[in-house]
């Protein structure tokens, strides 16, 4: 018999040691390699709010928030009260020959945001839900086609994957979904050619592409849309990551007054414990799929509704209310838009920072001055895009904070912090990425020595 007193927190600390060993051996061994060789291998001991503290106690800024499912912050008390009166109650769970309360209440508080959509489906993950967005306007107008954008991403099951042009992601894997096509970001007369025939079942546009955080012109949602009308085409807004406030509106859509035939929403949803997804669509769609009893359970997901999951989405909500999250992620957003966006006049390696709200990109590019060059055109030579670990890096060893690359191959980085940052991380970010950026513009210097080691790395790997 389990012993009703097994502590997971104390197995924790007694294996944290070995982690990376553990991974070598039963996991994922080129994680592992990849963590070291950049030197992220710091052990992470603990979170709370926007900050991790590693086994030395030494706090870093989250700026990565788990790829943005930390938007009201780690380990928040409100979302882990949930989840114990959960675990504290002995809810019918999962009954299936049932229907869930807590689904049904985290449901109707979701369409009170969205009040043009009637139904919710849940889901396991943004990709579950992208998967479910496909076969509902499959289904829904008897059509085979799914158009998306180049260069955008979601997810890496088969359906999601389909609708992605990226080889890094692609290769191996196909064939793919048959039926699905891309168009230019931006490109309303490419889209208008692609819907013309009458076969496109729906368009899935991400508000702001997440892979370089490439934002819309104002005319092109308002337009997608109209010609999604025009030509009988279901408008799928995939704000899995851009939803639940990260772009200081509750969706991204909002920026442009858009009302899409579905929402699909994941990441912050889940307040970082438990994932859920969930896709928001109208009832003419839904009643579709879902249209005589016998067709009731067409599609659905064994775990989808499961009462931990709901109780951290409807928690969630509560947090992002009660804390003025969203407000808070368009006036911090603006205010380090701006800080950051006024260095770029003094750094030509520094092109343009840009984003709405908590969800920011700043991209690099090409010098003007001779040496700059020289050094630039070694890394891109080696591997395009490797300039951004030059940035990357030092901002983790020397200044704690936590970033990423947006995308492999991209000379923007991406900043998706919690959204209850604070303004005194603002000005942490604003000094650590000003630091770096000056340092990476001196030629010797120790960033450019970095860059000879991962130089040095990518010729060994291609080798």
């Amino acid at each position: 018999m389990l012993s009703s007193n097994l502590d997971v927190s104390e197995m924790f600390v007694e294996r944290q040691a070995q982690r990376s060993s553990m991974h070598s051996r039963h996991l994922n061994e080129q994680l592992v390699r990849v963590l070291k060789t950049i030197g992220y291998d710091v052990g992470f001991q603990k979170g709370q709010g926007q900050y991790l503290f590693d086994r030395d106690g030494a706090r870093y800024l989250d700026l990565l928030s788990g790829f943005g499912v930390f938007a009201i912050g780690r380990n928040h008390p409100a979302l882990r009260h949930a989840l114990k009166s959960v675990l504290d109650s002995d809810f019918p769970n999962l009954v299936q020959l049932d229907v869930s309360t807590l689904a049904g209440v985290l449901a109707e508080r979701l369409l009170e945001h969205v009040p043009y959509l009637d139904k919710v489906f849940f889901a396991n993950s943004g990709a579950e839900t992208v998967e479910a967005a496909i076969k509902f306007a499959r289904g829904a107008t008897g059509r085979p086609g799914i158009v998306s954008c180049s260069h955008s991403f979601h997810g890496l099951s088969y359906g999601a994957l389909s609708l992605m042009d990226d080889s890094n992601f692609r290769t191996g894997f196909e064939p793919l979904l048959p039926g699905c096509t891309q168009i230019p970001f931006n490109d309303l007369a490419a889209l208008e050619q692609a819907l013309s025939s009458r076969q496109v079942a729906a368009f899935i546009v991400e508000p702001i592409q997440g892979k370089g955080v490439n934002l819309p012109t104002d005319e092109f949602l308002p337009g997608a849309l109209a010609l999604c009308r025009k030509y009988g085409t279901l408008f799928i807004a995939d704000e899995i990551q851009t939803g639940i406030g990260r772009t200081g509106k509750f969706l991204a859509v909002e920026h442009w007054n858009v009302e899409p035939d579905m929402v699909l929403l994941a990441k912050a949803l889940s307040g970082g414990h438990v994932p859920v997804g969930a896709l928001l669509t109208r009832k003419s769609i839904f009643d579709k799929i879902f249209n005589q009893m016998d067709r009731a359970v067409v599609h659905g997901s064994t775990f989808a509704k499961n009462d931990l999951a709901m109780a951290a989405g409807i928690a969630t909500l509560e947090v992002m209310k009660a804390e003025k999250l969203v407000e808070q992620a368009a006036k911090r957003g603006a205010e380090l838009r701006l800080a950051l966006t006024r260095m770029v006049p003094g750094y030509e390696l520094l092109k343009e920072v840009r984003g709405k709200g908590l969800m920011i990109g700043i991209e690099f590019g090409p010098p003007k001055s001779l040496r700059l060059k020289a050094s630039w055109n070694v890394l891109e030579t080696a591997n395009k895009g490797l300039f951004c670990q030059l940035i990357t890096v030092p901002l983790f060893k020397d200044h704690k904070i936590l970033t990423q690359v947006s995308g492999h191959g991209s000379h923007t980085i991406k900043l998706l912090p919690p959204l209850v940052i604070s303004e005194e991380d603002c000005s942490w970010i604003e000094k650590a990425f000003d630091t770096v950026i000056a340092s990476s513009h001196k030629v010797p210097g120790a960033i450019w020595s970095l860059g000879k080691t991962l130089v040095d790395n990518a010729v060994r790997k291609s080798a």
